[in-house]
């Protein structure tokens, strides 16, 4: 009777252990996937934004997405005499890449102009480094540039002015992060804090 007792007891200590062991299971099957990243800026990815491009840099290279795998790539549009959107960007993307410390190695900027007629290779390579050496600055000619900026859907438009520049323009202004797989994966909006573009920057690192 005894045996018989403890048989059973040890039965219902299986039956629960196995009813608990199923319960943990099922849950970690359910719950939601916390691997997935919390950025800061609007998610992009899957979208076919700048797809195919090329344009030269200011040491004279022709350049292409393919050239920048295995780094993440924060490309952002503007043009060297912006009075205000574009120093701002490049200075808080500067201090971005110096608060990621030696991960900042693995992010590459690079600056489109969108006014190839004034912003030659040798003012982009005095502007674009100047904020951080290791940011190139691309530029094409006019039709090249506004394919470019076509297949990241940036709206830009000349505006004649009275002061000695002869004219500002226009321009749509937001960074666009890519993967080291060269995937678009984040979009911050012009004025996003230098921390955020740290923050979403490490995600993809």
């Amino acid at each position: 009777m005894i045996l018989c007792l403890t048989e059973a007891i040890g039965t219902v200590r299986v039956r629960v252990a196995l009813v608990i062991f199923s319960v943990i299971f099922l849950i970690g099957c359910t719950a939601p996937d916390t691997a997935t990243p919390a950025f800061v800026g609007a998610d992009i990815s899957g979208s076919d934004l700048g797809k195919g491009w090329r344009l030269t840099d200011h040491m004279g290279r022709l350049r292409q997405a393919l050239d920048f795998h295995g780094k993440v790539v924060a490309l952002f549009f503007g043009y060297t005499h912006c009075p205000d959107v574009c120093p701002t960007t490049m200075y808080d993307l500067a201090q971005a890449i110096r608060s990621l410390g030696t991960r900042g190695r693995e992010v590459q900027v690079l600056f489109v102009t969108l006014d190839p007629e004034r912003d030659t290779q040798q003012v982009l390579a005095q502007y674009v480094p100047s904020f951080n050496p290791e940011f190139l600055g691309l530029r094409g000619s006019a039709e090249n540039t506004a394919k470019v900026a076509e297949g990241f859907k940036v709206f830009y438009q000349k505006q004649a002015s009275n002061g000695r520049d002869g004219y500002s323009i226009d321009h749509s202004a937001g960074i666009y992060v890519f993967d080291k797989k060269g995937n678009p994966r984040i979009f911050l909006n012009h004025g996003q804090a230098a921390h955020d573009i740290a923050h979403d920057l490490g995600l993809l690192l």
